[in-house]
């Protein structure tokens, strides 16, 4: 009834599903997704350079400078014939001048400065891109794990709950054999404290399994307390690809061998950038002004439009610094990419080397459960009848449970070791075969 009560209105969740909703709602996805975004906006900034600036301005002067209002009145259009007048053009009274000015502004050459600047807001875009999917590898990975975990918990408790009940089984048989005068009550002591070491042992596996299903929940992003029937069975999992192809397969796809080429391409733009500086700077400006006595009238518009250019002709070696800065930097991408390089394709053959331990540890652990079955059923029949010590019916039934333990761990760790394979090869998603 306990059992049936807390499996009622369950979901069903297979481990497929578990990882879609990882992948739909789990917090650190939802901020690399932002930081995806942010990086698209620097892309747009960067292309802004492209376009003409266009700037307003309002001000507000007042002043008796004899200068000032002479050049205030005439760009008022406000100028007579009476400011000719020595005394008010030598001691003139104070004069307002609200000014508004429009300044448009367009570069027409800046020596790849733009074009510099887009083309690594596009590659931090990608690389961006690139932590997003390391982070998607992460959050299936951590998924992968805690949804086993929990199965290997429940496959515990379920194996704790067996061992009870043949602990209860042997005390029984223990009981009835005192009782026909062939051991002593010895036997029956040494039975009620095994059983209590099994009782035990249940309750620690009713404890991880509970911690366990709140983890698969973090790992998530979902409420720790929402509660599921896991439907994926904890089963071994045999791979057709061999390791030389993930090794390939990881100085391809690997999110950290990608982000390792393109902090390479990053840094050949900074070399063409700071080579760029020491090229001229072409625009072109116009401006319309407007300045007025009062805020809204007695005042003139004008206008200029020109063309510039700006040339750095020395700048006490700063720019040829630079440069020297970013070869620097490009040689050590190009060494950082080579040591990635092989540091991933030892990551992948530790992870096929951890696979392929973990299976035949499986085929080891199937035969010995066999060979412990049969002999924990010829010792009861012996000790039944007189013929064994209890001490080895409890050896026999302690190698059972050890037994069934070595085999559920051997298939955590091959459902495991492959999911870490593909993350290591860089090809993990939502739709690997290994999560099925």
């Amino acid at each position: 009834m306990i059992a049936a009560s807390s499996v009622f209105g369950q979901t069903a969740l297979s481990l497929p599903d578990a990882v879609a909703a990882a992948l739909a709602g789990h917090p650190s996805l939802a901020a690399a997704s932002a930081r995806v975004r942010g990086a698209e906006a620097r892309v747009d900034a960067a292309r802004g350079g492209w376009l003409p600036h266009l700037n307003y301005q309002e001000s507000w002067q007042r002043s008796n400078n004899p200068v000032f209002v002479f050049g205030a009145l005439l760009t008022q259009h406000q100028f007579s014939e009476a400011n000719f007048a020595i005394g008010p053009l030598n001691r003139p009274d104070a004069l307002n001048n609200f000014q508004s000015l429009v300044t448009a502004t367009q570069t027409v050459y800046d020596g790849r400065q733009i074009r510099t600047q887009v083309k690594t807001a596009e590659l931090g875009k990608t690389m961006t891109s690139e932590e997003k999917r390391a982070a998607e590898m992460n959050v299936v990975a951590g998924v992968v794990r805690t949804y086993f975990a929990a199965e290997l918990a429940r496959s515990g408790w379920e194996t704790a709950q067996e061992a009870v009940k043949s602990a209860e089984a042997d005390l029984e048989r223990a009981q009835n054999v005192f009782a026909a005068g062939m051991s002593t009550e010895a036997d029956v002591l040494s039975i009620r404290v095994h059983l209590a070491a099994m009782q035990e042992q249940r309750i620690r596996r009713e404890s991880d399994l509970q911690v366990a299903l709140a983890a698969l929940n973090e790992a998530m992003g979902k409420p720790l307390d929402e509660t599921h029937q896991l439907s994926t069975p904890l089963a071994a999992l045999s791979l057709v690809e061999a390791g030389g192809d993930f090794e390939t397969k990881a100085a391809a796809e690997r999110p950290e061998v990608r982000q390792a080429g393109l902090a390479m391409q990053i840094a050949e733009t900074g070399v063409s950038g700071a080579k760029g500086a020491l090229l001229p700077r072409v625009g072109v400006r116009a401006v319309f002004e407007a300045d007025r006595q009062r805020f809204v009238n007695r005042g003139g518009a004008n206008w200029f439009a020109g063309a510039f250019m700006e040339w750095n002709l020395f700048d006490g070696n700063s720019n040829r610094a630079r440069i020297r800065e970013a070869s620097e930097t490009m040689a050590a991408a190009r060494k950082q990419q080579e040591q990635l390089d092989r540091g991933v394709r030892l990551q992948v053959r530790k992870a096929w080397a951890d696979y392929h331990s973990a299976r035949q540890r499986v085929d080891v652990t199937d035969a010995v459960i066999r060979a412990a079955e049969e002999s924990l059923r010829i010792v009861k029949n012996r000790y039944e009848n007189g013929l064994t010590p209890v001490t080895e019916l409890l050896r026999s039934e302690t190698a059972m449970l050890e037994a069934r333990t070595r085999r559920l761990n051997a298939l955590y760790d091959v459902r495991i070791s492959a999911v870490g394979l593909y993350q290591a090869a860089g090809i993990l998603t939502g739709d690997s075969d290994v999560l099925k």
